[in-house]
């Protein structure tokens, strides 16, 4: 396909030299065709193949394995991530997704008006945080919460400082209640808990919230 790609250029650019010349509008639009001949290529060589549908992230999404609930947090969840699958560069630029790395991810069993899907981003020395991401009836994306961040450098001189160490928790449990905690390592005590559901809307509403005085 890139030598598809290089013989269109050449050939475009034949072309003005012979007299008729492209304007920068018809090149452009023929750089983007090939472009896009090429991206469907590399879909296709990822088992996504684009004759079935038009939408990569159906098509993908199709594709995962099945995260079973209820799921929760531990350190072998957020390091392993086993069944996860990398998400190709053509389905992140689907999403619009801004990351410096191939992230990763699994679905959910389907609810009511919504799929799920986990994503893990990679935030370097493969440390992931994970998101749950919301799609509507199309695949699109409606909505993400973030369920478990990697602590920045900033984030671990803080706790250095601290008296204890607080601790990220996440669970979903089989009918879809998710549940977020922060808590103190030694003393076993919360500081922060919000509970979230998908409303009609396929947004994660947030129902409870307690935070530590």
């Amino acid at each position: 396909m890139r030598t598809l790609f290089f013989s269109v250029v050449a050939a475009c650019l034949f072309a003005a030299c012979g007299g008729r010349r492209l304007s920068p509008e018809q090149l452009q639009h023929k750089l983007d065709s090939v472009q896009a001949l090429e991206n469907v290529e590399q879909l296709r060589l990822r088992g996504i193949n684009l004759e079935e549908s038009d939408n990569p992230l159906q098509l993908f999404f199709d594709s995962l394995e099945i995260q079973s609930l209820p799921v929760s947090y531990s350190e072998n969840y957020v390091t392993i991530l086993s069944g996860y699958k990398t998400v190709p560069p053509e389905v992140v630029s689907y999403m619009n997704l801004e990351v410096e790395r191939e992230p990763l991810a699994i679905s959910l069993p389907e609810t009511i008006g919504a799929r799920l899907m986990l994503l893990a981003t990679d935030e370097g020395d493969h440390r992931y945080s994970l998101w749950l991401y919301s799609l509507d009836e199309e695949y699109y994306p409606v909505d993400k919460l973030c369920l478990y961040a990697v602590d920045s450098e900033d984030d671990e001189a803080y706790l250095r400082h601290e008296e204890d160490e607080f601790l990220q928790y996440f669970s979903i449990t089989s009918d879809y209640e998710i549940r977020l905690l922060d808590y103190a390592k030694e003393r076993y005590r919360a500081k922060l808990e919000e509970v979230y559901h998908i409303d009609d809307s396929r947004h994660f509403a947030l129902t409870k919230t307690w935070e530590e005085e």
